[in-house]
């Protein structure tokens, strides 16, 4: 006997069909082109109507995956659903799930890569889009593909609680968590002891879909790997421009692990508290989140102001700032970090990440009223 009574099972049926009734999407079909239109037009001003989140805004697929996405598509292979969710506000829908293969769409479509490494149709390898025939172009872009919707209806609760199951079905660990127990050392213990300094957690606000995922953790090792290998951000052999972020950061700490000693340590958490330290005081109402109130830490925010603040505070230790205008980011009325920060394709080759960090810390130095 399990001890489950009638009035029990009658108590969960009703609780079944309460949430089930939260859940409210339906499923729809859309060609490649009408997708990929969605997602490009008004994107410079953050006004698309198919738009990617701040929490997804990492385009971490290298070519060969790009390129066998596209393989497969071309070969009418069937490719998971892409999910999105209507924002009840402004009526646009926000990717949750396939932000990497609708931004390999829209860069295949513009000609931004062309095709390598396909092993089912090798005679493409090397092909552009504009390289098909007109035939084969149009036949691409009227691939229809289908989407989840889910109704504006749905709380954000609920909709959280879906890109977490979405997610998480599997138990995939972030790069985060796998460092936490494959890379073991004194830089490692480093990292994750920092993450829990206190001012840090009060001025990094983290986002619901990376709560207890080790996001500070992956910040603050962002935050050191890319100042200590500026400006060509290559450690031993690895470089970030070939290998992308994951790779190139668990090479660092790899290293980093092997040749760290005490008075290193100590010298990176005094330039870390420094920096913390400068940027809450420069910043009072927002620290490194994008807005005023905002529930979350954009990355490629966070490493122009954390590493622009670092270089700028090593140029003038006795740096204060107090006109911050430049910071403002209004999609009305976009000012040029806005469009540095804006790329769609590819936010971490080392040009774009440097672009980010050098206005940063410029900004810092001319600003400086010290």
């Amino acid at each position: 006997m399990t001890g489950i009574t009638k009035e029990m099972a009658d108590k969960a049926e009703a609780q079944i069909e309460a949430e089930m009734k939260n859940v409210d999407y339906d499923t729809r079909e859309f060609t490649i082109e009408y997708i990929v239109d969605k997602y490009i037009n008004g994107i410079e001003n953050e006004d698309n109507e198919l738009y990617v989140p701040d929490y997804q805004r990492e385009f971490i697929w290298r070519y060969y995956r790009q390129s066998r996405f596209i393989e497969s598509l071309i070969l009418g292979i069937p490719i998971p659903l892409i999910f999105v969710a209507e924002i009840k506000d402004t009526g646009r829908l926000e990717i949750v799930d396939g932000s990497q293969r609708i931004r390999t769409l829209a860069a295949f479509l513009n000609n931004e890569f062309r095709l390598v490494g396909l092993n089912k149709l090798p005679l493409l390898n090397n092909f552009y889009f504009r390289d098909f025939p007109l035939s084969r172009q149009r036949k691409f872009k009227n691939t229809p593909m289908r989407m989840i919707v889910l109704s504006s209806k749905a709380t954000p609760e609920v909709r959280n609680d879906m890109f977490d199951r979405i997610n998480t079905s599997s138990v995939p660990l972030c790069p985060m968590e796998k460092r936490k127990g494959v890379y073991i050392g004194k830089f490692n213990d480093f990292i994750f002891s920092v993450a829990e300094n206190e001012q840090f957690k009060k001025i990094c606000p983290i986002s619901i879909y990376f709560k207890d995922r080790q996001e500070e953790a992956e910040l603050i090792l962002r935050f050191f790997g890319f100042s200590d290998t500026y400006p060509d951000f290559v450690v031993d052999t690895t470089s970030l421009e070939k290998t992308g972020v994951a790779n190139f950061l668990d090479k660092y700490m790899e290293i980093k692990n092997k040749t760290i000693d005490d008075n290193e340590i100590a010298r990176k958490k005094e330039d870390f508290l420094k920096m913390i330290g400068f940027v809450e005081k420069t910043f009072p109402e927002r620290g490194f989140a994008k807005y005023r109130d905002s529930e979350e830490t954009s990355r490629s925010y966070f490493e122009a102001i954390a590493i622009g603040s670092h270089f700028a505070l090593k140029e003038n230790p006795n740096l204060v700032v107090n006109d911050i205008k430049w910071s403002h980011l209004d999609k009305n009325n976009p000012n040029e970090l806005f469009r540095i920060l804006s790329g769609r394709y590819h936010t971490h080759k080392p040009a774009k990440l440097k672009e980010r960090i050098d206005y940063v810390k410029n900004e810092f130095l001319q600003r400086n009223k010290s």
